[in-house]
């Protein structure tokens, strides 16, 4: 018999835990795991909004990292 689970996206490492109003509690807690999944500086950005984005000119990159950067903009 199958159970019926809480959250409507099922266990994905790809797409953020859907909230669906109810249980924010665990809500938040799987949200912070997500996001500190993708890199640990993004979750203080999130609660303390430390980060000041700053436009970098005359920036070169290798071909490894224009690689890896073209991988992560696709996904």
């Amino acid at each position: 018999m199958a159970h019926k689970v809480s959250f409507g996206e099922g266990a994905s490492l790809n797409r953020p835990p859907l909230f669906c109003g109810v249980n924010y509690q665990l809500w938040c807690i799987r949200m912070k795991f997500f996001v500190d999944s993708i890199d640990r500086k993004i979750w203080d950005v999130i609660t303390n909004c430390s980060f000041i984005p700053l436009l970098e000119t005359n920036v070169v990159l290798s071909k490894n990292e224009k690689d890896h950067l073209d991988c992560v903009a696709n996904t």
